[in-house]
């Protein structure tokens, strides 16, 4: 049977990076009937809307998204349109893996790290308005629905997972009451899981221990704003936003999605890695109970990175986004020999 997708190429390298990845996901046999349907500038050219009526209505058909990076306006411009989609389709729990590739040289050997970030509220949702001229407030709303949902979430994954570890990642030692209260929950909520061992750093804290320490950690549960900026600062740790994957989850609706850039000065040429989006893609596969298909892609993956013959020049080699999926799909084959 055949899944139904939404795919939201996004624009600068979005469409040759998610090309890529639907080439590699269809190697893997897995029969996905793909909706393509943008979204930003590009959309608005087309529909007179950043986020089209159309793209609505496939993901509420669908339930699943895959999506490539968007340029967002700094200071001015539309609003983000990845904080419009979490919101429209309550998208609560945003799920960033970190883990390391094989052969690739980095600080921090090994790294395996997951953050959870809470999608919907907190300093990142962009509530603000001008008080007077030259005065501007921006609102950040925590609630305890929405904090007890994502450690819910960050503990049922560490169970299934069998991680061992949660740090609550907050600055409540200032602002007792809204972290003070995303705290509480968090503690209301690590009381039902006693195998997994809980704990609370502060965010300042937290960003010194990460770059002194990341071992020390397993998962991170936070607030928006300070998941946003965790996310970043660790995919560091194993080589860039360019390599690491994204996932937003709801009840009914799941979008997966590059979480670097859109990279214009590059577009068109080649060059784009696709592994962020790639990543991305084995995550929606899981998601999907395809599970088989998606170890078999990672396993491609991982043999890519340590024959170092076919990577882009972003991770050291000299080969394009075409040659680099070329032989990845060449390594998924050999990889369904090797387990078939």
């Amino acid at each position: 049977m055949a899944h139904n997708v939404t795919l939201i190429p996004g624009d600068g390298i979005g469409p040759e990076v998610t090309r890529a990845a639907v080439r590699i996901v269809e190697a893997s046999g897995v029969k996905i009937e793909w909706e393509t349907i943008n979204a930003g500038s590009e959309a608005f050219q087309k529909y007179g809307e950043y986020i089209p009526k159309e793209l609505s209505r496939s993901i509420e058909r669908t339930g699943i998204g895959l999506k490539g990076p968007i340029t967002t306006p700094i200071g001015g411009g539309f609003a983000s349109i990845n904080v419009a989609l979490r919101k429209q389709f309550e998208l609560y729990a945003n799920f960033r893996p970190v883990k390391s590739l094989p052969s690739l040289p980095t600080r921090y050997p090994s790294v395996d790290l997951v953050i959870v970030r809470e999608n919907t509220e907190g300093q990142y949702s962009g509530i603000e308005h001008e008080v007077v001229p030259g005065v501007v407030e921006a609102l950040k709303v925590i609630t305890e629905k929405a904090s007890l949902r994502i450690a819910k979430f960050a503990f049922e994954f560490a169970r299934r997972e069998k991680r061992k570890r949660i740090h609550a990642i907050h600055k409540a030692n200032i602002m007792k009451m809204s972290d003070g209260l995303f705290l509480r929950c968090c503690r209301d909520i690590a009381k039902d899981y006693p195998e997994i061992t809980y704990g609370e750093h502060i965010i300042d804290n937290t960003c010194m221990q990460l770059v002194m320490n990341p071992y020390q950690y397993d998962v991170l549960v936070m607030e928006n704003l300070y998941g946003d900026i965790i996310s970043d600062l660790c995919a560091a740790f194993v080589g860039g936003l360019g390599l690491v994957p994204g996932a937003n989850l709801g009840h009914t609706c799941a979008i997966f999605e590059a979480v670097h850039g859109s990279a214009p000065d590059i577009a068109g040429k080649d060059m784009a890695n696709p592994t962020a989006v790639l990543q991305s893609a084995i995550l929606m596969l899981r998601h999907i109970k395809e599970t088989e298909a998606a170890d078999r892609v990672h396993a491609a993956l991982e043999k890519t990175y340590k024959e170092k013959l076919h990577l882009t020049r972003d991770v050291g080699g000299a080969a394009g986004t075409s040659e680099f999926t070329d032989a990845l799909i060449a390594n998924l084959e050999s990889v369904a020999v090797a387990t078939g």
